[in-house]
């Protein structure tokens, strides 16, 4: 299976839906979107594949989401885009696709509606447990 993920080494949601995909036995491609980031036809084809809007993917925590202004209502998609792309740390995270279709995987374990079965237990790093020995999804209260 084919996975890319949009990923940041230095958040924790992101650090857990990479090791979700690879509990699944799937080696991502791994973008490290801060670096290199997705151009804003792709980023609104991503929204778009997710049904979400633009406006979903922007973050606010850590980033110049409020100095831009970005909150007001009638700032439209292409203005936000413009702004992913001056500032892609607005870009939320993790980003990921696979042929089952594509998720913007906050919590992380919104990655497993696109994955085959876990192979195995998955504790994530906070301790909570994801995935039980058997690969199976544990519910959470």
């Amino acid at each position: 299976m084919d996975v890319v993920i949009y990923h940041n080494p230095d958040c924790g949601t992101s650090r857990n839906t990479l090791g979700l995909i690879r509990n699944a036995g799937i080696e991502p491609h791994v973008v490290k979107y801060l670096k290199t980031p997705p151009n804003r036809i792709l980023v609104r084809q991503l929204a778009e594949r997710a049904g979400i809007t633009v406006r979903d993917l922007l973050r606010e925590k850590g980033t110049p989401y409020a100095d831009l202004g970005l909150a007001d209502p009638s700032v439209t998609d292409d203005q936000l885009l413009d702004a992913i792309e001056a500032h892609p740390i607005l870009l939320n995270r993790p980003l990921v696709v696979t042929p089952k279709g594509v998720a913007l995987c906050r919590p992380s374990e919104a990655v497993l509606d696109l994955l085959p079965a876990q192979q195995g237990e998955f504790t994530k790093e906070d301790g909570e447990r994801v995935v039980d020995e058997h690969g199976r999804r544990v519910a959470t209260a």
